[in-house]
This record gives C-alpha cells, structure tokens and sequence, in this order.
C-alpha cells in the first residue's frame, strides 16, 4: 500500500492500529507547517535560550499529540487541529524558558516575588495593569489555573499562558501572528472569565 495516496483522515485510521508508517508519513507531511510556526515564533523569543532544534522537537511533540487524540467527528479539520496542538505545545516550551530566565533574573538582583503584588488577581482588578507584570503566585492553585483555562477558547488559551508567562502585548501579538488589538480583545475576554472562577475560591 501507497501511504502517500491516502487523505489525512485515512492516515489517522491507520495511526489509531499503531501503524508507524502512517504516523512517519504525517510527520513528515507536517514538518513543513511545524517549521513554518517555529520561524514565525523564534524572531519573539530567541533571546530567552532556546534554539530551533528545541522548538521543532516541540512541534513534533504537539503533532504526535494531535494523531492521537484526534476525533475526527468533532467539527474541525485534522489540520486545525494539528496546528492548534503543535502551537501550543512551542508555546508551552517557550513560557517554561522565559520563566525560567526570569527567575534567574530576580534571584540574581534578589527581589522576592512574594512581596509584589504582581498577582493575576491585581490584573483582574486594575485595567490598566500590565500583561507583563503578571505573576500567578504561588496562591494560586492549580486547580483555579485549570478551571479558567477550561472556559477559554484554543486561542484564548495561548494567550493566557504566554500572558503568565511574562510576554508583553507585543511578544504576544508578534508569537501568535495577531495584531494588538486582537490580543487585547482576548485579554479582555480572559479577564471577564478568569473574574468568575475567582469569585468561586473566594
């Protein structure tokens, strides 16, 4: 059989019976969408430590992900869905390194995150706070994380986890390929969200 002759759908059906020939096909027909996401997003986040190499690995990862959980009677395409899956697992990596740089950076100057009030909370009360000076502190459990999550939309998603992740509207907008007012619109809808799971911990 000719694996190169079959649709996506047909591929997935085949990745389902553990057919590496179909997965390495699909891999290898994604790597493509993988390394066009990977350059969109490394101009926004080269500077934190991370190389290419670390965000195709990534991609790739997403993609696997996607071949398996795929339900192909949602009502999405698998490529939809493929792409959602492999950005967010780059973005994922990418909060994980800032995050990291940036607690390199405070231990370093020896400021105590603590003692900020830096939190998610303080953004939800102050509409002019900025995304970049958010900090989910240690308060925050990671049930109430999982729960705002669970009301957001996949792109309301990623920019709540780079959001936490101490990107900036710009980094944001640039990382995701939107303009600022879009991002801006999304932070406004994770807000209205995130103030209703709040209110239930209260």
């Amino acid at each position: 059989m000719d694996y190169r002759d079959l649709n996506d759908y047909e591929l997935i059906s085949y990745v389902y019976e553990n057919d590496e020939d179909a997965r390495n096909i699909l891999l290898k027909k994604y790597e493509p969408l993988i390394a066009s996401i990977v350059n969109r997003m490394w101009n926004s986040c080269s500077y934190i430590g991370l190389d290419k190499s670390d965000l195709m690995q990534e991609g790739m990862i997403g993609l696997n992900h996607a071949m398996e959980y795929f339900n192909e009677h949602k009502d999405i395409t698998f490529y939809t869905y493929a792409k959602t899956c492999i950005e967010r697992s780059i973005i994922s990596v990418i909060v994980s390194a800032k995050r990291l740089k940036h607690k390199a950076l405070n231990e370093s100057i020896s400021l105590n995150i603590e003692e900020e009030d830096n939190s998610l909370e303080k953004l939800l009360r102050d509409d002019n706070s900025n995304p970049e000076e958010i900090i989910v502190d240690s308060e925050m459990t990671e049930e109430l994380i999982d729960k705002i999550r669970m009301r957001l939309t996949d792109f309301e998603v990623q920019v709540f986890d780079l959001m936490i992740g101490y990107f900036s509207y710009r980094e944001i907008a640039e990382l995701l390929d939107k303009d600022k007012k879009q991002i801006d619109n999304a932070i406004q809808r994770i807000k209205a969200k995130a103030k209703e799971e709040i209110k239930k911990f209260e």
